[in-house]
């Protein structure tokens, strides 16, 4: 998708596919358009898009170069193309920072957290609709450092994410 591999895993049989790639090429369409100089780069950056169940809005895989969009969150009509473009540019600003040999650790993450968050706002200011990606990630960036780049424990983030599917379906 304009020159980005991307892989769907749907899980959910309320989730069209076909409007998970519309929606995801609506989104980095925005990138593409109102912040060309990062969209560049996450091209070069992201060897591909992962778009599935996950505990959080999007997250990146260093080890795979992989941004991942949580499906739910790609299609619900209730955030704009410009939260979800956002979310893309937030993963992207960590593959950038991965590429350029920022370390990984924990006792970093909030600083990068923080410049990931700077970019949604840049971002947020140029794009129509961007009123709310401003207020996010201005309301995250006066939050404490553990706050900023909380841990996860994941087997009660997909435990969660398992009763809402079980729920939803």
């Amino acid at each position: 998708m304009r020159g980005i591999p991307v892989v769907v895993n749907n899980t959910r049989p309320d989730i069209d596919t076909n409007d998970v790639l519309v929606r995801l090429d609506r989104t980095i369409a925005l990138i593409e358009r109102f912040a060309p100089h990062h969209f560049r780069h996450l091209k070069r950056d992201f060897a591909f898009i992962l778009v599935e169940r996950f505990a959080c809005r999007g997250a990146y895989f260093h080890e795979q170069r992989a941004c991942l969009v949580e499906l739910t969150f790609s299609v619900n009509p209730s955030f704009s193309d410009a939260e979800v473009a956002a979310t893309i540019l937030h993963e992207a600003m960590h593959a950038r920072l991965h590429q350029l040999g920022f370390p990984l650790e924990m006792e970093d993450r909030a600083r990068q957290e923080r410049f990931c968050r700077r970019a949604e706002i840049e971002f947020g200011q140029l794009v129509p609709g961007g009123d709310r990606v401003v207020a996010r990630a201005a309301a995250t960036l006066a939050q404490s450092d553990k706050d900023v780049a909380p841990v996860i424990d994941p087997r009660l983030a997909a435990q969660r994410i398992a009763e809402v599917d079980r729920r939803a379906i």
